[in-house]
């Protein structure tokens, strides 16, 4: 059985959606950070002892999250990836890819790989969660600096960007296209 502060740290989790820091979480539970520590590692004992089929996951930036079982993505994907299919058009998966393989990056250098204005994409995508702003460049102007988004993670059944399939060459050099370019 759970303890109280486990109990409230999976309730955070699940009620906020979103990877959380230990600071974060000790702040919106009222706990320490030292019992908000303890409380994640009960919690994650307990899901792998429990055999569910969602765990609690540390992500690189020391966030936890709840995320489904890699062994489960192939059954999520005939359910959520078509949903992403279906609602994206090609022009905004080749944004998503970009954006995908190439982030840190501005909505310019967007522009210079694609060949047209990709504005109304970039829109989209973000109204719809699947990149974020994560930064701006310090050049002239400094503009958004996009990246992926959870969301973008979730729906395509990948752990991390290093879960993307690897680029060949010539798909590199495509992508390499916008940078430089910025003016």
């Amino acid at each position: 059985m759970l303890s109280h502060n486990a109990k409230l740290i999976e309730t955070i989790l699940f009620i906020e959606n979103e990877a959380l820091t230990i600071e974060k979480l000790a702040a919106m539970s009222n706990i320490s950070e030292k019992e908000c520590e303890k409380a994640i590692n009960e919690l994650k004992k307990a899901y792998e002892k429990e055999g569910h089929g969602i765990y609690l996951k540390t992500n690189e930036d020391e966030t936890f999250c709840f995320s489904p079982l890699s062994e489960l993505y192939d059954d999520l994907r005939q359910t959520y990836g078509k949903k992403v299919d279906k609602r994206l058009s090609r022009a905004a998966l080749e944004t998503l890819s970009i954006v995908a393989y190439s982030q840190p990056i501005t909505r310019k250098e967007i522009d210079n790989i694609r060949g047209v204005t990709s504005d109304t994409i970039v829109r989209l995508l973000r109204d719809r969660e699947y990149i974020k702003i994560v930064g701006r460049k310090d050049v002239q102007g400094h503009p958004c600096l996009y990246g992926t988004s959870r969301k973008f993670l979730f729906e395509f059944g990948l752990q991390s960007i290093s879960d993307l399939p690897k680029l060949s060459d010539i798909d590199k050099m495509r992508f390499d296209k916008g940078e430089g370019e910025e003016k």
